[in-house]
């Protein structure tokens, strides 16, 4: 099979060879699928580089999930030949086919394409798992969303608005700020023209956020501590800044508030069945129309190292996937 991998870490666009490798075998109680759509995440970039929190054995074809049909079933695997699924692993989606054990495949939304499932597991578990799980949003609560034209942005605010907050998004253009209204955000801002401390204080009358969901880290956490309610919570998600924030804890102490971290991927070693059965459930909303992965480009796999672009330089919007 033709597949994206790396012989050591570094950049994407250095260490990233497009070459013949192995087909993969199926392992015991897993499948080998052949991918249709593989979506690209931000995490990708770090474990090519080899700054992700595990680190792959080299060499590794990276790629954190994707859809596909089963095309070889392990001894004891759940699935069959013929099923189409999402697999979901720590690497391997950027080639024609991956390997992943039972644990980590779902079954692939009834009328979701390809492209919008190769995207939706991480994002909406992730942006579920932090709203529902940790922070215990509440209807009527209002919801800040940082990033909200990003994968991670447009599920929060979609899985938000469902669960009844009102949504506040960030963003830093015009078409990124359409996007998050397309995805039903009450309130946007944007954060290259204004002051988003004072936008939301603005908008909630000087309240503040109850829950701020802040994929992005560095000075855009430090700030979001000045625009929080009393009370409120803040979701620590990723660091797209490229930034660890460190917190004064005094803010923590006078505002009553909480720091809340959500690393999604560690549900998969601590408690899977819950995945599963979260699937479920964005699966079902789905199926009611409450959700739906948005799409910013689909480009062939052979185009990886310029779809990995797109998401260093924030060019993108929603997810972008790489498919054929």
């Amino acid at each position: 099979m033709k597949a994206w991998r790396a012989h050591q870490f570094g950049p994407y666009n250095d260490v990233l060879q497009f070459e013949e490798c192995p087909d993969p075998t199926a392992p015991r109680g897993g499948v080998v699928i052949d991918v249709h759509a593989a979506a690209l995440n931000f995490p990708d970039i770090l474990a090519i580089a080899g700054q992700y929190q595990v680190k792959a054995p080299l060499p590794f074809v990276p790629g954190i999930e994707a859809c596909g049909v089963v095309t070889e079933a392990g001894e004891g695997s759940r699935f069959a030949v013929g099923d189409r699924v999402i697999a979901n692993a720590l690497w391997g989606a950027f080639g024609q086919k991956m390997e992943a054990p039972d644990m980590s495949c779902f079954a692939a939304p009834a009328g979701m394409s390809d492209a919008a499932a190769a995207g939706f597991v991480v994002t909406y578990q992730t942006s579920y798992f932090a709203l529902e799980y940790r922070a215990r949003l509440q209807p009527g609560e209002v919801l800040l969303v940082h990033g909200g034209a990003g994968g991670v942005g447009t599920s929060c605010i979609q899985i938000g608005k469902a669960m009844g907050a009102t949504v506040i998004a960030t963003a830093g253009s015009e078409e990124k700020l359409q996007v998050c209204r397309d995805c039903g955000a009450d309130h946007v801002i944007n954060y290259r023209d204004d002051d988003f401390v004072a936008a939301v204080k603005r908008i909630t009358g000087g309240r503040g956020a109850d829950v701020i969901y802040d994929p992005v880290g560095g000075d855009v956490f430090s700030r979001s501590t000045k625009c929080i309610a009393f009370g409120g919570r803040i979701l620590v998600i990723g660091f797209t800044s490229g930034t660890i924030p460190e917190l004064r804890t005094n803010r923590i102490l006078i505002k009553n508030m909480s720091v809340i971290g959500l690393f999604w991927g560690a549900y998969q070693l601590h408690q899977p069945q819950l995945i599963h059965d979260t699937h479920e459930i964005l699966t079902g909303m789905y199926a009611e129309s409450k959700i739906e992965p948005v799409i910013c480009q689909t480009r062939p796999l052979a185009q990886l190292p310029a779809a990995l672009d797109l998401i260093s330089e924030r060019k993108s919007y929603g997810k972008v996937v790489v498919a054929g």
